[in-house]
């Protein structure tokens, strides 16, 4: 049998190449991103209802560019020397000075919005590559224990997405067996209300199970434990959150960075062990963490590390291109060299278990 790969291990892959996609604007950087997770979610999918999730996302990514797009036509923004064509302006109050609705459009404020609306694509992309990958299901088995309270609400969450996609292709197949061919956007208003209803339902369904099962009810810890258990992976969620956040915006203070990151993490590590020791649940059958699931995770990780402290004269200064005035993108040499290092999970074939 073969042993699909950690489903966590996606996850964290998914996510260092988020950080890429959200550390820069450069088009060209962008679109390496959406190909290597779209040529990764393609190769390395599984025969599961949810496989499609990545080309959903996808479209909503082109829906996200062509709103923030629009919304720069409308509401302004960036303006530049060149103008395109101009709309009939709306005066408005002097209280909400800074705000335009129509007037001129400018090339250089529109490229702007398409630089910002493909970087919120490309972070969709990311995450519909995650959720084609990773079986949802597998990955709350993988909790820790500490964890256990919370899961039925985790788990209604992290499956309504993969459960969209399933329901989608489920409604759409049986009413093409009626003879219902409905296409386009009319499509859309037909499948919505039936996809949600079956999607909610389902995922309901699933945290009902794991509600039988234990999951969600309180562990019989003592109100101490719970407290500090709390108290640590809240400090270390909040953490990890500034830290990020420091690693990913240039113009963020030092100590926002990586200590941050480092006292997130510990904090988080202390509390889930923390409320892990006075719980004992069995798992059958348990996702098991190997070589493959580093080697995945450690090719995204070279991926954030290689644009996050690119120098200047090896591509940094290439990540995010001026608009005023308008110059091409220019491919930075070692992020680009780093995110092909994501391509890792293509070169690591399923193993046979017995």
């Amino acid at each position: 049998m073969n042993r699909a790969l950690h489903p966590g291990a996606w996850w964290l892959w998914a996510l260092g190449l988020a950080a890429v996609g959200s550390r820069t604007t450069n088009p060209l950087m962008l679109g390496l991103v959406i190909a290597i997770a779209g040529f990764v979610a393609v190769t390395c999918r599984q025969d599961t209802p949810w496989a499609s999730s990545y080309g959903v996302f996808l479209k909503f990514g082109l829906v996200v560019i062509g709103i923030r797009v629009a919304f720069h036509v409308l509401l302004g923004g960036i303006g530049g020397p060149t103008v395109l064509f101009a709309l009939p302006e709306v005066p408005l109050p002097d209280w909400a000075r800074g705000i335009r609705l129509g007037g001129p459009v400018t090339a250089e404020g529109l490229v702007f919005a398409l630089y910002q609306g493909l970087q919120l694509a490309t972070l969709l992309c990311c995450v519909g590559a995650a959720n084609a990958l990773a079986n949802a299901k597998r990955l709350l088995r993988s909790l820790p224990a500490a964890l256990y309270e919370v899961s039925v609400a985790v788990v209604v969450a992290m499956t309504v997405a993969p459960q969209l996609v399933a329901g989608a292709r489920s409604v759409r197949r049986a009413r093409a067996l009626r003879g219902e061919a409905v296409r386009g956007i009319r499509a859309v208003k037909v499948l919505m209300v039936p996809v949600l209803e079956d999607a909610f339902e389902r995922s309901l369904v699933l945290a009902a199970a794991m509600d039988s099962r234990g999951y969600g009810r309180n562990a019989g810890l003592p109100t101490s434990t719970r407290l500090l258990t709390g108290a640590l992976v809240l400090g270390g969620l909040i953490g990890l959150c500034v830290g990020a956040y420091g690693l990913l915006d240039g113009s963020a203070p030092t100590v926002a960075g990586v200590p941050m990151l480092a006292l997130g993490t510990v904090l988080a590590v202390a509390g889930l062990r923390t409320g892990s020791r006075r719980v004992r649940r069995s798992r059958y059958r348990p996702d098991t963490w190997g070589a493959r699931e580093a080697l995945v995770v450690g090719s995204a990780l070279v991926a954030a590390l290689a644009t996050v402290f690119s120098p200047a004269g090896l591509g940094g200064s290439a990540l995010s291109p001026a608009t005023v005035p308008l110059e091409p993108p220019q491919l930075p040499l070692l992020p680009a060299l780093g995110l092909l290092c994501a391509l890792a999970p293509v070169l690591t074939p399923e193993r046979k278990t017995p």
